[in-house]
């Protein structure tokens, strides 16, 4: 209990601040013996008020993004509602296949981050246009997409909508971080409420979870601008590849 309680508060504050934490909840998930669904949907459950208390902690940075956030959030329903439906259709053997893939594609994602904002600088650079402010279509297609993903499993896919926003919007990267705070408490939420009525969930977990991602989510937004991006990555990386071998191990 004291490990699970930990682990969502850590979750919390990476969540807020850089994102990923599932990382780190997951492997604790699965070694106090719950299955791979049965911790997903606990998981989505118990981290929202993580989400929550990381969007308030950002509310000075989502000023003036309202239009956007709704926009934004309208797709990140709708993949979400997707990719809870996913989890559930699918045999558990998928979701014991698929998910040592995703685990590592989002460990890449979490090691390149720096090369792939730096490769979206250069390329801002090199054509000299700007960004739409909305992020067109193709912003709202790719958000979407990386909904399904994170409504199926959440590992990194705040680091998927930074990646996205970072190309196609010029903005800040601490307000493009409040965004996504915004964007994973609506995934959570609507896969949470799809879990609610269709599957089953280990409460003393999500309850654990739950009050320890809503005081490091907070936490994590108020101290984040001190943290170093090096060393959460070092941190996300090394749990999450932890939760890798422990899942082809199983």
């Amino acid at each position: 209990m004291a490990a699970v309680f930990a682990a969502g508060v850590g979750a919390g504050a990476i969540n807020s601040v850089v994102g990923s934490g599932t990382l780190i909840t997951f492997p604790v998930l699965l070694a106090t013996g719950l299955s791979p669904v049965t911790a997903t949907v606990s998981n989505a459950l118990g981290l929202i008020p993580g989400s929550v208390s990381g969007a308030i902690g950002y509310r000075k940075e989502l000023s003036g993004q309202r239009r956007r956030v709704l926009r934004l959030g309208a797709g990140a329903l709708l993949g979400g509602l997707a990719g809870a439906t996913l989890l559930l259709a699918l045999p558990e053997d998928a979701f014991e296949t698929i998910v040592p893939l995703l685990v590592g594609l989002a460990l890449v994602l979490v090691a390149l981050q720096p090369q792939i904002v730096r490769l979206v600088q250069r390329r801002r650079e090199r054509t000299g246009v700007p960004p739409r402010r909305d992020g067109g279509p193709l912003l709202f297609t790719g958000l979407t997409l990386a909904s399904v993903y994170g409504g199926y499993f959440t590992a990194a896919q705040g680091i998927i909508y930074l990646s996205l926003m970072g190309m196609l919007l010029d903005e800040s990267l601490q307000r493009l971080n409040a965004v996504k705070n915004v964007l994973s408490a609506v995934v959570n939420t609507v896969a949470a409420l799809f879990f609610l009525f269709a599957a089953d969930f280990d409460w003393t977990a999500v309850g654990l979870l739950a009050t320890g991602s809503a005081l490091g989510g907070y936490a994590g937004a108020k101290v984040g601008r001190r943290f170093s991006p090096l060393a959460l990555r070092i941190l996300v990386v090394t749990v999450g590849t932890v939760a890798l071998v422990q899942l082809l191990l199983r």
